[in-house]
């Protein structure tokens, strides 16, 4: 049973790019999004236990160029499982647009406004 935690790396735009390759190519984490602008990157980290994570954590936040790496969220492997039992998948695009009018969908395709 797998612990999975979101974690927030920051660092200076000018490093982005750096520090993002770093992310990608370390067996550690997997790189999800970022913004450049703001010098954040958003990455999973999993372990077997909070201890494994956190030794992970330590490793990503000596990594070069990186000002902080924080845990944000952190599940267990069970409930990412219920999550997604209870998304009910049979569930069709009209049946979902009626739901709610698109007015009132948030939409966040880059992080800003919601940071």
């Amino acid at each position: 049973n797998m612990n999975i935690s979101s974690i927030i790396v920051k660092t200076r735009p000018e490093h982005y790019d750096a520090v993002w390759l770093n992310l990608q190519e370390s067996p550690l984490c997997e790189v999800h999004f970022g913004d450049k602008e703001k010098g954040i990157i958003i990455i999973t980290i999993e372990g077997e236990n909070v201890e494994e994570e956190i030794e992970k954590l330590t490793q990503i936040e000596q990594m070069p160029f990186i000002i902080s790496a924080d845990m944000h969220m952190s599940y267990c492997e069970e409930e990412l499982e219920k999550m997604k039992e209870d998304i009910d998948l049979n569930k069709t695009v009209e049946e979902l647009n009626t739901e709610k009018k698109a007015e009132e969908i948030q939409y966040f395709g880059s992080l800003k406004g919601k940071y």
